[in-house]
């Protein structure tokens, strides 16, 4: 298997030298808080107010599918679309979407180069990911387009890309816990319940002016988001209440003020899609300053992709070690609200799964395998190269699931496979989104 990295590798000397020094860098201990964003942008002459119309997506899981799905739509009514999201699989490059292509090495490494520069030169001690937002919005600063997608990276308040002072619309997809040291850290004036604290954080986007779209959550999840739309005067669009979404055999129908649309099933995998492809609908639905047909959202179902999110692999290196015929499916989730959507799926293909796993150290070994440990034939525990990640011994202490198996990599997970051809078993690599990286590398899927 290839040595991955937290910043990737390029081919591109240039692009290479850029991430060398990137990463060189860490958040100091301790800092929270937009102050030094906002300072380094100043220096670069504040790109983030010179951004086409924002549509500003948080959540815990699906901001990113979400972010596919307004792309995808965007695009579809012939709009012209720069996106940001992270992370990366393999290539830095997948983070920024600069009018409708990933950003090219040349432009990429002189960006990454002028706002390091600038941080150097300043003596400001910027994050990694400070840094990528930064070089982002100097690229869609400055290239014409249309729409702008921006997928909040951690939380919402004190993200990066919470310096957008004017978006167009914000949106909430599925909300649950995760990076719970940083999101959960004690703080005054804030709310003891757990999940209404997330809900706190990632609603730290709203601004006023803009239309604030969610989910429907837990009531005191709901309440919190309400309270801070309303001390913003931003109206709150929330499912069930203001729009919802319901299966049918075909797709899926959405319904709100505006009216209802039949639309076909999304081309992703997943029934959590549907939801997420609502959740996107109704965030366009609920702005003005782009206008997109209905046509454009029919057409948005099978043209939206996200890579690694129950993902199926095609040919390549990694499954032709499997016998012909066996599905196998690759998925970067890691917290419980991952876990659940993995087994509403799976539970539907009545499938036993041969899962290959591997998790970071600071993440729960139970989010994905108490939801899927009915259909487990297999359990097969891989490091996640170059990152602290949970031993054998932590899955080991779950109850009622196949004894884990160890393997040095994937390549040798998925050799020491035995699957009956005629079984219908699948096999779902899963449990870190860097792990997921290695494996779309190694099976020739680049995200592009």
């Amino acid at each position: 298997m290839a040595r991955p990295s937290d910043f990737a590798v390029s081919d591109d000397p240039r692009v290479q030298a850029q991430l060398d020094r990137l990463g060189t860098l860490s958040v100091p201990q301790g800092r929270i808080g937009l102050d030094t964003i906002r300072l380094l942008l100043d220096r670069l002459d504040n790109p983030q107010r010179r951004l086409p119309p924002v549509f500003h997506v948080a959540g815990t899981n699906g901001k990113g599918s979400t972010c596919a799905f307004l792309r995808a739509a965007l695009e579809a009514a012939g709009k012209t679309v720069h996106v940001f999201t992270s992370p990366h699989l393999v290539r830095f490059n997948e983070r920024i979407r600069v009018a409708g292509k990933l950003i090219e090495d040349a432009m990429l490494a002189a960006l990454l180069a002028e706002v390091l520069d600038a941080a150097e030169a300043a003596g400001i001690g910027a994050s990694f990911f400070e840094i990528a937002t930064a070089a982002a919005f100097l690229a869609f600063s400055r290239v014409p387009a249309d729409a702008c997608v921006i997928e909040v990276g951690l939380g919402g308040r004190f993200d990066a890309t919470n310096v957008i002072e004017t978006p167009t619309v914000c949106g909430i997809a599925s909300l649950g816990i995760d990076h719970e040291a940083f999101l959960l850290a004690a703080e005054d004036g804030v709310p003891a319940d757990p999940l209404a604290r997330i809900a706190f954080e990632k609603s730290g986007i709203v601004k006023r002016g803009a239309p604030m779209v969610t989910l429907d959550y837990t009531p005191a999840m709901n309440r919190t988001i309400a309270e801070r739309a309303s001390l913003t005067g931003a109206r709150h669009v929330m499912r069930t209440r203001d729009w919802s979404v319901e299966p049918t055999p075909e797709g899926f129908i959405y319904r709100d003020g505006k009216g209802t649309l039949t639309l076909p099933a999304p081309a992703m995998p997943g029934a959590h899609q549907i939801t997420n492809a609502g959740l996107a609908i109704a965030m366009l639905r609920h702005q003005s300053a782009v206008a997109v047909p209905d046509t454009a959202l029919a057409q948005a179902m099978h043209r939206a992709r996200w890579p690694a999110r129950l993902q199926r692999l095609g040919e390549g290196p990694l499954t032709a070690l499997l016998p012909p015929g066996t599905a196998c499916w690759l998925d970067g989730g890691h917290n419980p609200d991952a876990g659940q959507a993995l087994a509403r799926h799976f539970d539907r293909t009545g499938a036993r799964i041969h899962l290959v796993i591997g998790m970071l150290a600071n993440k729960d070994p139970a989010a994905l395998l108490e939801p899927l440990r009915q259909r487990l034939a297999s359990v097969t525990v891989v490091p996640v190269p170059g990152h602290a990640c949970h031993e054998p011994s932590a899955f080991a202490e779950i109850p009622s699931i196949p004894r884990p198996a160890t393997a040095g990599d994937v390549v040798e997970a998925l050799q020491a496979l035995t699957i009956d051809p005629a079984s219908g078993d699948i096999v779902l690599i899963a449990g870190s989104l860097y792990l997921a990286g290695v494996v779309l590398r190694e099976n020739g899927e680049i995200p592009n």
